[in-house]
């Protein structure tokens, strides 16, 4: 099984976030590391021969937890939970929420893979952003991760936003690439309901463009591939061996557990969420421990349409068994317009299908 944790806190929120997720406010991160560590109980009494093999620590920002309920919150996830088989325990990291002391605790305590939220090495696309850290900070703090030990660093970045040029976009990929890190994640930037970017698109004060979004991604391609990165999924670039496996559990569609507000679980059939409310899922946590406000089961059918719909986005591809005869000839079209290819009988996008993983998804559902 594999586990996420959720942090809801940030020190500001950005305004293109969707996640659950609040400034500090009344809350205490003290007492939130209580809840976690409560509700990691609860479940490891539940499963208690199940072992953990990754664990992805998200938010919110988690880093700018102070170091000391760091190492308590890791000890007792180890009381709780069996880790003894733990391959990867990745963190997110903010570049302005940590310096060596931090990072060295990270690597004390076990955390051998942090994801760093740079987004951008351009400072006017980090202030569109919302973002708190200067492109300065973005390279201290990667410096930082490395001369810590953390074996592996990936770095978030975010392309087509509004005013950012293709050369500035290029120039983000190059600064990133020097710095060597070990995997990067470089998202488009998308416009979710409940965001302050949704109300300004809606305003006309923020645009989306389907041309940028090809040009910088297409770049983002190349220039990755070429500096040695295997594009192994839509969004995510990595050096062999390197690739992130907590992300390829998801993908492959094997059981998760989350812990937090919002945090969602899928075990066998079945899929939960935690309520997002900080203070109600504390509640919760003391008083029942667990948090769960909604549950739904995953029949076959919703199962076979979530294999293709993030299988089609790796390098892998999606097995030809969860494609039904009626979307055969359409199949046949997409081959012929080398769009995709049948290689071991799984279907993986070649050339431009990857940059419209979406609309063939839906097309062969």
């Amino acid at each position: 099984m594999h586990l996420y944790l959720h942090f809801p806190i940030c020190h500001r929120v950005c305004p293109y976030c969707s996640f659950y997720k609040h400034e500090i406010g009344g809350h205490s991160i003290s007492r939130i590391i209580d809840s976690l560590l409560g509700e990691a109980q609860y479940y490891g009494s539940l499963y208690p021969d199940t072992s953990i093999k990754t664990i992805y620590f998200g938010g919110g920002t988690p880093s700018m937890i102070p170091s000391s309920e760091m190492i308590r919150l890791v000890e007792g996830l180890h009381e709780h939970l069996i880790l003894n088989e733990l391959q990867e325990f990745t963190l997110e990291a903010n570049p302005a929420t940590f310096k060596l002391k931090k990072a060295q605790t990270y690597q004390h305590i076990g955390i051998n893979r942090v994801s760093l939220g740079v987004q951008s090495f351009d400072l006017k696309t980090l202030q569109t952003l919302g973002r708190d850290h200067l492109p300065v900070q973005a390279v201290q703090a990667y410096h930082l991760l490395r001369d810590a030990g953390i074996p592996q660093v990936n770095i978030d970045l975010m392309y087509s936003v509004p005013g950012l040029s293709l050369s500035q976009w290029q120039e983000t990929l190059q600064t990133t690439i020097k710095l060597h890190p070990d995997h990067i994640s470089a998202y488009n930037l998308t416009y979710e309901e409940d965001t302050p970017f949704f109300d300004s698109l809606q305003a006309g004060d923020l645009d989306f463009n389907d041309d940028r979004d090809a040009e910088h991604y297409t770049l983002t391609d190349q220039l990755l591939c070429e500096a040695g990165y295997r594009h192994y999924e839509t969004s995510n670039f990595a050096k062999p061996g390197f690739e992130s496996i907590h992300n390829q559990s998801y993908w492959e569609g094997n059981h998760y557990l989350g812990l937090g507000p919002s945090a969602v679980s899928t075990i066998g059939s079945e899929r939960w969420s935690n309520i997002a409310d900080t203070a109600a899922y504390q509640k919760l946590i003391s008083s029942v421990g667990h948090a769960k406000t909604t549950h739904e089961t995953i029949d076959p059918q919703a199962y076979r349409i979530e294999r293709i719909a993030l299988q089609l986005r790796t390098l892998k591809g999606v097995s030809l068994s969860h494609l039904s005869e009626s979307v055969r000839p359409r199949l046949e079209q997409l081959q012929s317009l080398k769009l995709l290819t049948i290689l071991n009988d799984r279907v993986v996008l070649i050339n431009d299908g990857k940059m419209h993983v979406d609309t063939i998804a839906s097309e062969l559902i």
